[in-house]
């Protein structure tokens, strides 16, 4: 099982949109998935299933979702299994809940506790893993893709230490520039940070209980491309290209490696992913990705084309995330 967590501090960027298509792309592919949201405004959640049902889940109150997993745990009580929401029967969901960050204070608390040497503070700040691996373990999933919000806060923090990689999807202008520095600032930290904690772990617990901290960085996804000649592209490519040296120097801190000439070279773009535009919300629509939008869901003419060219590209990202955390 791999477990991938996509974050970015920076909103707007088509990150949700993304990890939806993969999640799908995966269950193409035949392997089981299990999404993630982590995400206080639940977007990926809204994307995955029908009005009709989050209107359920809201209105009725159904204890389905991650924070009523969570909760318990913060307050001392036993784990209760969390609920798994099946989209397909190899592609399954963690529901997201708009009250989550409430668990923020909780969660910092429990980082401080931690330094003291508290089981408490180890058992609530492992939350999150001791729920996605108990969900993984119940859908035999292979792939944990998870969804986070755009900032640098505790929640964040206590899921990319659950985590075994770190895919960053950002966008190509000045201040995504910054904030990749910002980012692999920040993954740094937090692994050091985590790394004093877990020395403070009680000697007669066992260390597999808690996460490890690996969150190893993969790679970028350069998102959001209009491929047409026109100033815009130009300026596109212009902050793009910048993009693989300021990966490198702080991201995964390789400070005098060869830089590539273009982001287009980079291996460490595992791609530039086009705007896809009038079928984003005909995807939405028919719950379903834009690869498989179908002539009868209005993916007729130039947009059937769209749609068979979406299928190969996010096909190629898809294999090759699949290939840098098997490697």
């Amino acid at each position: 099982m791999k477990i991938i967590t996509f974050f970015n501090n920076k909103g707007g960027v088509g990150k949700t949109t993304t990890v939806y298509h993969i999640a799908w792309m995966l269950n193409e592919l035949g392997f089981n998935v299990l999404a993630v949201d982590l995400d206080p405004q639940c977007n990926l959640s809204s994307i995955f299933l029908t009005t009709e049902r989050m209107e359920e889940i809201v209105l009725e109150e159904q204890k389905v979702t991650i924070l009523d997993a969570i909760m318990p745990v913060s307050e001392g009580d036993p784990y209760q299994p969390v609920h798994i929401e099946k989209i397909t029967e190899h592609l399954s969901l963690l529901i997201g809940n708009l009250s989550l960050s409430a668990f923020e204070d909780t969660l910092s608390d429990a980082w401080t506790k931690c330094v003291e040497g508290k089981v408490i503070g180890f058992k609530i700040t492992s939350v999150f893993r001791t729920l996605i691996q108990d969900a993984a373990k119940r859908c035999h999933a292979d792939y944990v893709l998870i969804d986070v919000g755009p900032n640098l806060g505790a929640i964040n923090r206590a899921v990319l230490i659950s985590s075994e990689f770190v895919v960053l999807p950002v966008a190509a202008d000045l201040f995504s520039l910054q904030g990749i520095k910002n980012l692999g600032k920040t993954l740094n930290d937090w692994k050091n940070q985590w790394g004093k904690r877990v020395s403070e772990y009680p000697p007669e617990k066992d260390k597999n209980d808690i996460p490890r901290g690996e969150m190893k960085p993969i790679g970028y996804l350069v998102m959001q491309y209009t491929d047409r000649s026109s100033s815009p592209v130009k300026s596109y490519v212009k902050w793009a290209d910048r993009i693989p040296q300021v990966y490198l120097e702080y991201v995964l801190r390789s400070v005098g490696a060869d830089v590539p000439v273009s982001v287009a070279t980079d291996n460490n773009c595992l791609a530039m992913l086009k705007h896809y535009h009038s079928l984003a919300p005909m995807s939405m629509e028919a719950k379903k990705p834009i690869f498989l939008l179908k002539p009868a869901d209005g993916a007729i003419g130039a947009h059937f084309h769209a749609v068979r060219a979406c299928y190969e590209h996010f096909e190629i990202l898809t294999n090759r995330i699949i290939a840098k955390t098997s490697s």
